[in-house]
């Protein structure tokens, strides 16, 4: 291995390793409004993963997202007021149901491609967002779903009632899930959409049922946007029609854009870098009301500095060679 790919190596490491003390440490070094902050990124992160699996990874943009996220958040708040406060059953449930009501949708959806998909997936997202405002004797309509117990991660485990341990269940599931998912993207499958993505023609003439594909990813992506709503359900301990509007899901392919598409991490830290923008830049005396002002200025700002996103970002490493005497 040559000396600059050692060090790019090592470098990768040690930014891996420090994040992760970072995200353990936070709880100790920040407020409460900070690591509930924290907490919320780490479900956008989410679910803008589950936005990347579609876009960057099979060359779907998609708007339908905050769907699937909804019907997971709706889910597990049912679920936890009705049946059980037990997080693992809520995530499951959560999962579950996101999944079988991706099918029918999907189905429709991946019969198209483009803008079309585009608009297709933008149409399922208010149609989500009709059905929690007008089904009011499941979702409580406009009022929202409030009264919703702490959430108890595993059977046995006391109920998580303070912030920091409620972000550490949610960095717990984040972590276990983003591992799955970046594993998922070295498998034939992965590859098998890299190939829908860059020339789905040529994947269908050599055999590959491209819709059987894509609609297979699109039922997983919601599956993951149904976890991510749950865990909003955790964090919240509140759910409204607005969680499955169309804002939720234009700032998840926003992470999605200004990250890099394709690239996982580059969605986390994308989904960060927005929600921060939002909710902290733009409460900003300064600036305070011009949290969508901020926002377009940083996409422009990302469009046209950084082509890749911030998953391409290279910093420059010297490679070290030793001197022979």
């Amino acid at each position: 291995m040559s000396p600059s790919a050692t060090a790019g190596s090592t470098a990768r490491r040690l930014s891996v390793t420090a994040v992760l003390v970072g995200l353990a440490l936070a709880p100790f070094l920040l407020g409460s409004y900070a690591v509930g902050t924290l907490s919320r990124i780490l479900v956008f992160a989410l679910l803008a993963m589950s936005v990347n699996l579609l876009t960057g990874l099979t060359g779907l943009p998609t708007l339908g997202q905050s769907a699937y996220f909804g019907v997971g958040a709706y889910t597990a708040a049912i679920v936890a007021t009705r049946l059980t406060d037990i997080g693992i059953l809520q995530l499951l449930t959560a999962a579950v149901v996101s999944a079988l009501v991706a099918v029918p949708t999907g189905w429709l959806a991946v019969r198209a491609r483009g803008v079309v998909f585009l608009m297709l997936t933008l149409a399922i997202g208010e149609i989500a967002y009709s059905a929690a405002v007008n089904w009011k004797s499941l979702t409580n309509g406009t009022d929202g779903m409030s009264g919703i117990p702490p959430v108890v991660p595993l059977p046995g485990m006391p109920a998580l009632e303070l912030d920091g341990l409620v972000y550490f269940y949610v960095l717990a599931v984040s972590l276990l899930l983003f591992a799955a998912v970046s594993r998922l993207g070295s498998t034939p499958f992965a590859l098998a959409l890299r190939g829908i993505r860059d020339n789905e023609r040529r994947m269908s003439a050599i055999g590959y049922p491209t819709r059987r594909y894509a609609l297979t990813v699109y039922c997983g992506a919601g599956a993951l946007a149904g976890v991510a709503g749950a865990l909003w359900v955790s964090v919240q301990r509140f759910v409204s029609p607005g969680d499955a509007g169309f804002e939720i899901a234009a700032l998840a392919l926003l992470a999605v854009v200004i990250g890099g598409s394709g690239s996982m991490w580059g969605a986390c830290a994308g989904a960060a870098l927005v929600w921060l923008t939002r909710d902290y830049l733009g409460n900003l005396e300064a600036v305070a009301g011009r949290g969508p002002l901020l926002l377009g200025l940083l996409f422009v700002i990302a469009v046209y500095t950084l082509p890749r996103g911030l998953a391409g970002v290279r910093l420059p490493l010297k490679a070290t060679r030793k001197r022979t005497a």
